[in-house]
């Protein structure tokens, strides 16, 4: 159905006056009357088709909300999305997901929300999802990858974001460890990976990302302002979701090819390339001491690796760190 209609956008588009019932018929290998119903249903999307008897259907406008086929049309990746689902209102993308992959939906399977009601970020953190203000996605991977390398997944998702941003704007966006994507020390993204496995072998992972877009200063929440943002209040500009979105999963696809193609190197490169504080020091808390360190990168199992005052290196799977002036606790 999905690829039907994009099919069917498509030949409208690049004709350019009108297209009959029965061209569309033959080309798309359905009967006119399945034209005619694919034709109602993107009026309802929003698309404004003329359709003139003994002439055919021509396409004058298109919508500016999202939807299955809004999302879908353009959208130019070989696996990513095309399975694509749209909610006007959810609990939790994540779950729709863990749903979905339990009745067997393929790898690449998205899920987009224009709101989450129950959305939530690492450690059973709430993740404030306002309606139409944000990306809300979870999307279902299906990696050949021993589950130890799960979390490379994750570094890849915050690079692909802060490169997102980076090619669509003049911000400078920043990866505060372990995925947490800043622009001026304030977070506008965060990515959440759960997976499911047995023994060796990972059955399905879910990434879920939120993406703070089009919020105003006064639609982030008072007592989080000071640490949170997103891209309009940082740029000024509106942004476009529909496109927002369309670019991230092409990038995205193209990352993840490269990534099980040539392994965790280049990914850990373009990590680096956006760390937040990576050769600055700052001040990190375990639960047996304090102490200053200068931040050195990643490992590939996703700690961070830390240089002591001593010269001594370590590995932090877990910690408090204090940024300093600009950050916070993470």
């Amino acid at each position: 159905m999905e690829s039907t209609r994009k099919h069917l956008i498509e030949l409208l588009t690049k004709q350019e006056g009108h297209i009959s019932g029965q061209q569309l018929s033959e080309q798309l290998n359905i009967s006119r009357t399945a034209v005619w119903k694919h034709m109602n249903e993107l009026k309802k999307d929003g698309y404004e088709i003329e359709a003139v008897q003994r002439k055919g259907y021509k396409i004058h406008g298109f919508p500016d909300k999202i939807s299955e086929n809004t999302l879908q049309w353009g959208l130019e990746t070989r696996w990513m999305g095309h399975q694509l689902y749209h909610y006007d209102q959810v609990e939790s993308t994540q779950e729709i997901v863990h749903q979905m992959a339990k009745q067997g939906k393929p790898h690449g399977t998205v899920v987009v929300a224009d709101e989450q009601v129950g959305g939530k970020g690492r450690m059973a953190r709430s993740w404030d999802s306002p309606k139409g203000k944000g990306i809300w996605m979870s999307f279902l991977l299906k990696p050949d990858l021993p589950p130890v390398e799960a979390p490379q997944l994750t570094l890849l998702a915050a690079t692909v974001i802060a490169k997102m941003i980076d090619e669509r704007s003049d911000l400078e966006p920043q990866i505060k460890w372990p995925n947490d994507v800043l622009i001026h020390h304030k977070k506008v993204s965060g990515i959440l990976t759960e997976m499911q496995a047995e023994q060796d072998t990972i059955q399905y992972i879910v990434l879920g990302i939120g993406m703070n877009v089009n919020q105003e200063e006064e639609d982030i929440p008072s007592d989080i302002r000071y640490k949170a943002s997103s891209f309009k209040i940082e740029s000024g500009l509106d942004w476009n979701i529909q496109k927002t979105i369309q670019h991230f999963l092409t990038l995205f696809e193209s990352s993840y090819d490269q990534f099980i193609r040539d392994g965790f190197q280049s990914v850990k490169e373009d990590w680096e390339k956006y760390g937040y504080k990576i050769g600055e020091n700052v001040t990190i808390s375990t639960m047996k001491e304090t102490w200053e360190a200068t931040l050195l990168g990643i490992e590939p199992d996703g700690a961070l690796r830390a240089r002591r005052k001593t010269g001594e290196e370590e590995k932090l799977y877990s910690a408090e760190i204090h940024w300093g002036e600009g950050g916070y606790l993470a």
